[in-house]
């Protein structure tokens, strides 16, 4: 009987460990050589990447070449190559000093590069990390690039990495009407969705232009499921330094088209959101010009009042602040939406600012868009490539 006991105990102990041990092997798309350098052998090779493009503390670049692989353009996307550029701030196209590869922006006047940028390569690689919120502009820089590569039929290769939002389905489909460059597809803002997923979506649903579809490889993230937490091992932008800020981010970005502040200029964007003339709680902060992060803040230098949030639990989609900011300007007469065609188009619908202003409440607002979430996640499920 013990020694029954004793194997039960055996078991239990290497399931155990089997399980601590998959959750520490997951290995992003760009980590599993074996599955891509075979297809970029003899190849010209074009990198749409930025920071968060490593290996193992190597970037992709650098791991590309010392594998003989002939890289000869990086296209960079929002913030930069090197991820160091304030949001919506203009970048040239450059050279890289380290490897001397010509270096294409993809933001700034153009989104996308333009044919002479691509004839000479043969396949194009994405290897970006995402958040999964659909105002987070690289999958825009995605989309523009699948489209080109279906333009000039070349082949499209997604590195995968893990969405750290991931347990999350939340917030309103994109209505067409509200199309741009902060919202390009039919998709809630939290679409729980990695971005190979994604892009296979775009690719199989006919959403880039002519509805055909493209040559789409996707390197998935080996031993990975959407029930494992992931904490991004590098800041994917200057204002998303940490793993809260990652996860406020969908809750507090709609602030971006009001009065108030999410904390630019500080060393916790993200993380707070205050005003100079509305008192929106006890914490204060002042926002200062941080160059590559904040250049010209929101209040800048104003002493600024509201609430810290970086011990918050709050995840996923969260509109309760947003509705109580408002009403606490209407209530002291103070304008409150500045930029409402930008709130537009970060909610992908009018009917938040609409609900805004109606006076309605939350969980009424939320019940408008349960059904189309519904039918959203039954759209998407051909698409998915790890356990839900």
């Amino acid at each position: 009987m013990y020694k029954h006991h004793y194997i039960i105990f055996i078991c239990v102990f290497l399931l155990a460990v089997l399980k601590v041990n998959t959750s520490i092997a997951i290995e992003v798309g760009a980590a599993r050589t074996a599955q891509y350098l075979p297809l970029l052998k003899g190849k010209r090779v074009g990198l749409i990447v930025n920071q968060s493009a490593q290996v193992n503390g190597v970037h992709l670049v650098d791991m590309l070449l010392a594998n003989n692989i002939d890289v000869i353009r990086i296209f960079s996307p929002e913030h930069g190559f090197r991820g160091d550029q304030d949001a919506g701030a203009y970048i040239d196209s450059s050279i890289d000093s380290k490897t001397g590869i010509p270096i294409v922006s993809l933001y700034g006047k153009k989104k996308r590069p333009s044919l002479d940028a691509l004839q000479d390569i043969d396949v194009l690689i994405f290897d970006i990390q995402d958040v999964g919120v659909r105002f987070y502009t690289y999958i825009s820089t995605m989309h523009y690039m699948m489209q080109s590569a279906k333009d000039t039929q070349k082949e499209f290769i997604v590195f995968d990495r893990p969405n750290p939002n991931i347990h999350h389905v939340a917030g309103p489909l994109l209505d067409k009407r509200f199309r741009s460059f902060v919202g390009m597809h039919p998709i809630p803002i939290l679409h729980g969705m990695t971005v190979g997923e994604l892009a296979m979506m775009i690719n199989g649903e006919g959403w880039l232009s002519g509805h055909e579809q493209l040559s789409l490889k996707v390197i998935s993230v080996a031993n990975y499921s959407a029930s494992d937490e992931y904490t991004l091992p590098i800041s994917p932008s200057p204002n998303l330094p940490n793993q809260q800020s990652i996860y406020l981010y969908p809750s507090l970005c709609l602030f971006e088209a009001t009065a108030v502040s999410v904390g630019r200029g500080t060393d916790f964007p993200f993380q707070v959101f205050g005003h100079h003339q509305v008192n929106l709680g006890s914490f204060n902060f002042s926002p200062r010009s941080i160059i590559g992060a904040a250049r010209y803040p929101k209040l800048e230098g104003q002493e600024v009042w509201g609430m810290d949030l970086r011990n918050s639990t709050v995840r996923g989609f969260d509109l309760g602040w947003l509705f109580s900011a408002y009403r606490q300007f209407k209530q002291q007469g103070q304008p409150f939406i500045i930029h409402p065609d930008f709130l537009d188009k970060l909610a992908g619908t009018n009917i938040i600012r609409l609900a805004l202003e109606q006076g309605l409440k939350v969980h009424q607002l939320e019940a408008l868009w349960e059904k189309e979430l519904e039918t959203f996640k039954k759209r998407r499920a051909p698409y998915l490539l790890y356990d839900r």
